[in-house]
């Protein structure tokens, strides 16, 4: 099921009249268990639809998913690979969520999931308290990339005098999974891209350290997953966030042999469990008068 989100009632500097954000919704069927609402959100070059195995995952335990293509990606109105404003893609997150608590039950838990920049966009977001939800988890966040997109210092003076200049983006389908499969598959999608602007990479790059700064004082309980063989980003962001948290508010799951996208590596299975003991351990199944989220 797809739709299509109006825009925020407020815009950021170089927003257009007519932005839209696309919804996926993979509802749970009407009068069974159901545990809480995974919100996702996707990562660089990607878009929602990547994820319709997770989904369906999800609901198998008990979990109604809602997905959108971030700006600039997917079906989604803006430049691809570029961020209009260092916050756009937060209020944006924060706009899909209130649109998902006005049809969610209040006694269901919201939890979001994000991978890549989509985990650091749901961070940052957590971070500054900006919307409630019960739970975080982020897959291979952009918490430390710097030297494999760019220098900060480079990036923060090039922003000034060419935000939009395109980067070369040197990640490559290999570099993502070992699954041949879904390399094939990704290939063949035309609603990926591999763009990617300065004003993207100094965002990507100075919120992950924005992201690793509050770590000290994060309060909301979290998975992480990250790959060990990550050629993406640093594998090392991921282990600093998990020391600099608080104890036994981030739980840590690193698989040694991965490659960056970890719902798509060729042996998954031991991510999903790794996610689905979490969140099931978390968020028991309780039963609506009702019919679920997105009927």
């Amino acid at each position: 099921m797809t739709s299509r989100l109006p825009p925020p009632s407020t815009w950021l500097p170089g927003s257009l009249p007519d932005d839209n954000l696309v919804l996926h919704d993979w509802p749970l069927p009407v009068g069974g268990p159901i545990r809480g609402q995974v919100l996702l959100v996707h990562g660089l070059g990607e878009h929602a639809g990547n994820y319709t195995e997770l989904a369906d995952q999800l609901n198998h335990w008990g979990f109604a998913v809602r997905a959108y293509d971030q700006y600039g990606h997917g079906d989604s109105s803006g430049q691809r690979g570029d961020v209009p404003h260092v916050d756009r893609l937060m209020l944006d997150l924060a706009t899909v969520i209130d649109d998902t608590r006005t049809l969610l039950d209040d006694r269901l838990p919201l939890i979001l999931l994000g991978h890549g920049i989509g985990a650091l966009v749901a961070a940052r977001l957590v971070g500054h308290k900006l919307r409630r939800v019960e739970g975080l988890v982020i897959s291979s966040p952009a918490f430390s990339v710097c030297s494999r997109i760019g220098q900060a210092q480079l990036l923060r003076a090039m922003t000034m005098v060419a935000p939009q200049l395109p980067l070369e983006n040197r990640m490559i389908p290999e570099d993502l999974t070992h699954d041949l499969q879904a390399i094939e598959t990704w290939r063949r999608d035309g609603l990926r891209h591999e763009r990617l602007t300065v004003r993207m990479a100094h965002f990507i790059v100075k919120q992950g350290d924005e992201v690793l700064a509050r770590a000290p004082r994060w309060k909301l309980p979290t998975l992480l997953l990250y790959a060990g063989q990550d050629k993406v980003v640093f594998a090392e962001g991921s282990e600093r966030f998990a020391q600099a948290a608080p104890v036994g508010v981030v739980q840590t799951h690193r698989f040694p042999m991965h490659f960056h996208s970890l719902f798509h590596e060729l042996d998954r299975r031991p991510v999903y469990e790794a996610l689905r003991q979490w969140l099931c351990a978390r968020y028991p199944a309780i039963m609506l008068n009702q019919a679920p989220p997105y009927p």
